[in-house]
């Protein structure tokens, strides 16, 4: 359903006077927020079914940053004034996830770091490219608002250059050894003909009856009038600017902790992705135990392969052709049929299952080759968008299918497809189901989905463990690796040699992973110390309630509240373990 929200957005100022209640006074100021929220974010507000900002795209000027940080400030103080011993415990949950969400935008800003817009991986230019695969089509108004969005991009763009330009003022660039190749996720995204790019895809299908059919043909000609020229323009200027100014004055440096206050800049992206209050060099050392643990395994799975060292299996997982698929289609279709697998066996694990399917496709050519095996993109149930897990197909020699089942397990179901559009459907507000992220639970829970994959009965030969276990090793490797990356003074080179000792992964796959934790710093963090949080709440549960466990019932518990902070997790499955006991 397709909603607007500007009536409520224009009667809820920022100086709204407190109600008499304070359940009132906080949704009132929740209802704020949310609506805030889907002002600054246009893309996000269509997805949820909010029509008002469909022609728009987002602000990445400074302006727009020192705006939402003082918005946060008011909003903040507004949320400390009402006293949490006065809501209800659901309620209690929601303002302690704002506080710390708010808190977060607010200390964000004010490191000069907020001026580097991209990855790696990608920014900007590669946002919109995909913008059309997460839009439906069901009016004319829908075509005429796409292409009102595709207009508004070289604004965008000339915004965010400006933007990256005072970055490298400042001295905040991306490192050299992390960007190899990066203008090609830029020149790539327009080739010569304009019918052929993804902003196209609308248009490149049969005409819906809903356009008449010389209103089509304005559109699709309107579609290729502004690929070829402002949109070709504004590709061909942000590839200057980047090859021009920004490459020659990337960082030299691997560390953010080289930056100016590089240093405090990372241990608040410590924090902020793992809701925790650990220190870098705690996570380190945590890092270590974990890598000394997983190895002590994957030596007992290379001896039941018959390998008399786990080097020696790790060698011809590497490098043995019968592991790997000889075309793009081929591990596709394996893919494909790993995910189906694991759909049938959903049921024995949990007791509440989403409606919204997901699917899979390819990463588009010109990032593949330099971005991580796999990703997840969310769907819209609003309007009618599968989840999507997509696929690296480039370097068929570096892509194992004995790895499919744990990286499938992790981006689909019970992943993140499981989790996610599971939250998508829960009966709770708005901002909690798509207003705030936790990437600690996210990821978390997906790495933790890997070792379900255990139960599910996935890794049915000795190859396929060892991609478990590899995927579990590559995890713990994070945190040693990113710390001692941004807090240590790691090279590249000496990440990638701990990575290439410790996992079976492929060489090529290592080089993006490091490039990425470079580009991408604390983000790496985040999935062992959500996925070690799961599991020690996992066995709390099991052991103070013996018998009376269910693991679909804590499943549920974990998951029918949508994402939060670990500390917040553990209060709601301590809750849920005292009320399991009470009815026993």
């Amino acid at each position: 359903m397709r909603v607007s929200i500007l009536a409520l957005a224009a009667g809820l100022s920022l100086a709204t006077p407190a109600a008499a209640d304070p359940t009132e006074d906080f949704e009132a100021l929740t209802d704020r927020y949310w609506a805030y929220v889907l002002e600054n974010s246009p893309t996000l507000a269509t997805s949820v079914g909010v029509t008002d900002y469909d022609d728009r795209l987002w602000d990445n000027s400074i302006e727009a940053m020192d705006r939402n940080a003082a918005i946060a400030t008011e909003m903040l103080e507004e949320l400390e004034a009402i006293l949490s011993d006065d809501l209800s415990k659901e309620d209690r949950t929601g303002k302690a996830i704002l506080e710390r969400t708010l808190r977060s935008a607010i200390e964000g800003n004010s490191y000069g770091q907020r001026l580097m817009l991209f990855t790696n991986r990608g920014g900007w230019h590669q946002s919109v490219a995909g913008l059309a695969r997460n839009l439906t089509f069901d009016e004319v108004a829908d075509y005429e608002n796409y292409l009102k969005r595709l207009a508004a991009y070289p604004e965008l763009n000339a915004t965010s250059i400006e933007v990256s330009r005072q970055a490298v003022a400042g001295g905040y660039t991306l490192p050299c050894v992390a960007m190899a190749n990066f203008e090609q996720s830029i020149t790539g995204v327009i080739g010569d003909d304009a019918t052929g790019t993804r902003f196209y895809e609308p248009f490149d299908r049969e005409r819906p009856s809903f356009v008449p059919e010389v209103r089509w043909a304005e559109l699709q000609a309107e579609a290729v009038s502004l690929i070829d020229n402002e949109l070709r323009e504004a590709y061909e200027t942000h590839a200057r600017w980047y090859v021009d100014d920004y490459a020659p004055n990337c960082a030299t440096e691997p560390g953010i902790s080289a930056q100016p206050g590089g240093a405090d800049y990372y241990n608040f992206r410590v924090r902020q992705f793992t809701t925790t209050d650990m220190s870098a060099d705690e996570i380190h050392q945590l890092g270590l135990s974990e890598v000394a643990r997983i190895r002590a395994e994957m030596e007992e799975v290379a001896a039941e392969a018959g390998f008399g060292t786990r080097e020696a299996f790790i060698e011809d997982l590497r490098t043995n052709p019968k592991y790997y698929a000889k075309t793009p289609e081929a591990l596709m279709q394996y893919v494909a049929r790993e995910a189906k697998k694991m759909d049938g066996l959903m049921p024995t694990l949990f007791g509440t299952l989403p409606r919204l399917p997901y699917g899979i496709r390819e990463i588009p050519a010109e990032i593949a080759e330099g971005t991580t095996t796999a990703y997840y993109n969310p769907g819209s149930p609003a309007n009618g968008i599968a989840g999507t897990y997509y696929v690296n197909t480039s370097k068929l020699d570096q892509r194992p299918l004995w790895e499919v089942p744990a990286l499938t397990v992790h981006e689909g179901v019970p992943g993140h497809h499981h989790q996610i559009a599971l939250q998508q459907e829960l009966d709770m507000p708005m901002w909690r189901k798509r207003g705030t992220g936790f990437t600690a639970f996210t990821e978390g829970w997906g790495l933790y989905s890997e070792r379900l994959g255990i139960e599910m009965g996935l890794y049915d030969t000795p190859a396929k463990d060892m991609g478990r276990l590899s995927y579990e090793m590559w995890r713990a490797t994070r945190l040693v690796v990113d710390t001692g990356i941004h807090s240590k003074g790691w090279s590249k080179q000496q990440a990638m040699d701990f990575m290439l000792d410790n996992t079976a992964l492929s060489p090529a796959n290592i080089e993006a992973e490091v490039n990425r934790y470079i580009s991408w710093p604390g983000q790496a963090l985040a999935y062992k110390i959500g996925e070690l949080k799961i599991r020690e709440l996992r066995s709390l549960a099991e052991e103070e309630l013996g018998d009376a466990f269910s693991l679909k019932d804590f499943h549920d518990t974990v998951l029918l509240q949508g994402a939060v902070p670990l500390d917040v997790l553990e209060m709601q499955v301590k809750d849920w373990i005292a009320e399991v006991k009470a009815g026993a």
